[in-house]
Parts: C-alpha cells; structure tokens; sequence
C-alpha cells in the first residue's frame, strides 16, 4: 500500500467522484431553477450572456423574493381588485391610453399588496418572475407597449394586446386560495 501508484490511483478516484458529484448537483440545480423559472430561464440566459450568470442571477432573484413577506389577497382585497379591473376594462373602449395606464397602476397595486415592493420595474419583473414566471413576458411586452402608448406610438391593436396581457398577469397575481381565476368573471 506504499506504492505511490495506488496512492496516485486513489487521488484520481477521488477526483473523479468529486467531479461527478460535482456535476450531479449542477445538473439537479439547472432542473431546478428551469422548472421554478420555466420560460423566464432562457430569457435569463440571453440577459445575463452565460447559463452561470443567469443561474447565479435567478437564484439571487428566489433568495431575493423568499426574504420578502409575500402574501394571498383576502377574499375581499380580490373582489376590490376585481371590480376596479372591470371598470378599467370598460374603461378601454373609450380610451384605451388610459385603460393601459390605469391597468398598469393596477397591477402594481395588486403586487404592492401582496407584499411585492413597487419601485423600479426591472426589479418588479425580477420578484414576479419567481413565484409568476409563466406571465413574465406578458408583462414585459404590456409595459413596452404602456410606454409606446404614453409617447402616442401604440395602434389600438397593440393597446389592445397590452390590456390582454396586463389581464394575464393581473389574473396570476390575483391568486386567491380556493377562489381561482373565477374572481374575474363579471358580476363576482
């Protein structure tokens, strides 16, 4: 056993088992933040350049958003938020510019109550991209035509393509426990 072969062989074994073990838990911590993240994954991976930039940035935004007191809506914080939605969706056929901004308004004020902090969009999109990452991209796209809209670049059509989306993510954000989505139904 004073071989310096075996003691050479043992080190490479070592080695070896500690790169596999190294590369299962990458691959466990990649699954896991691509199911959590689902298609706010790969938009990370374009942001931030590189899969461990993206993976580094994603698991700061969870850790970000787990220190963060977020809570449901109360039934009766969903019906008030509901009826406001409403009235800002019929708002729309007579002015859809401020349909847009008031739906905006909404949707932060629906995420200031849930305990998400409001201040600077592109953390807004960060904090909701954890727990709502599936209307993500909605919300990007709705807010980019928000500000078109505010320099009078948006078409009636994109106006309305940014109400849809704002809808999806007011819809996520809205989650109530044992309520679901038909809180927005007309008339509840």
């Amino acid at each position: 056993m004073n071989d310096p072969r075996w003691i050479i062989a043992i080190v490479i074994v070592v080695v070896i088992l500690a790169f596999v073990a190294w590369l299962v838990v990458k691959s466990r911590r990649q699954a896991r933040l691509r199911t959590q993240f689902g298609p706010e994954y790969p938009r990370a991976v374009r942001k931030y350049g590189s899969v461990a930039r993206a993976e580094s940035a994603l698991e700061a935004r969870r850790q970000r958003v787990r220190a963060l007191e977020i809570r449901p809506l109360t039934v009766e914080e969903a019906d008030r938020f509901a009826a406001s939605w409403r009235t800002t969706q019929a708002r729309f056929v007579d002015d859809p510019p401020r349909a847009i901004a008031e739906a905006d308004r909404l949707v932060q004020a629906v995420m200031d109550a849930r305990g998400y902090p409001v201040g600077d969009f592109e953390q807004r999109v960060d904090d909701i991209s954890v727990d709502h990452p599936g209307v993500v991209e909605y919300y990007l796209a709705a807010h980019r035509i928000a500000v078109s809209s505010g320099h009078n670049h948006a078409g009636t059509e994109e106006l309305r393509q940014a109400m849809m989306h704002y809808r999806s993510l007011f819809e996520d954000l809205l989650e109530v426990p044992d309520e679901g989505p038909r809180r927005m139904e007309a008339g509840r």
